[in-house]
């Protein structure tokens, strides 16, 4: 395992992939706080909001990263769109247990919580999505 990563460290495209995918994350990011914003001021519980704007996000971030990110247009959609949710719906229920955790205990307010586990989960997120969500 330790070669494999050395490996996969000094291939310079697996660089390339992680900007794009930080790019797109990045474009994710806005949409699910911009979401989850609009809900919390709508009135909807904070966990709630989150999963309103965990929908809208992994929408935005399954095309984009299968277009750009990693180049899969030539995969099976469905596959990969099913592998995506998969892999999404766990960084998602670790976001949701990190962002409790903050508002409950630490007394964060909701959009910083939120911000907080979002950013908390990416690691998790590109590594999912780029050995099984999208691998060729």
């Amino acid at each position: 395992m330790h070669s494999r990563v050395r490996h996969g460290l000094r291939r310079s495209h697996n660089w390339v992939q992680l900007v794009r995918f930080g790019l797109v994350g990045a474009s994710g990011y806005v949409v699910n706080l911009a979401i989850y914003g609009l809900l919390l001021e709508a009135g909807l519980h904070y966990r709630g909001a989150a999963t309103g704007a965990w929908v809208g996000g992994v929408l935005n971030n399954f095309w984009w990263n299968r277009h750009w990110t990693f180049a899969a247009g030539a995969g099976h959609a469905g596959f990969q769109a099913a592998r995506f949710f998969v892999v999404s719906f766990i960084s998602f229920l670790v976001s949701l247990a990190i962002l409790t955790l903050l508002v409950e205990t630490t007394g964060i307010p909701k959009l910083p919580a939120q911000a907080l586990a979002i950013v908390a989960v990416t690691p998790l997120n590109f590594v999912g999505n780029k050995l099984w969500s999208f691998a060729r």
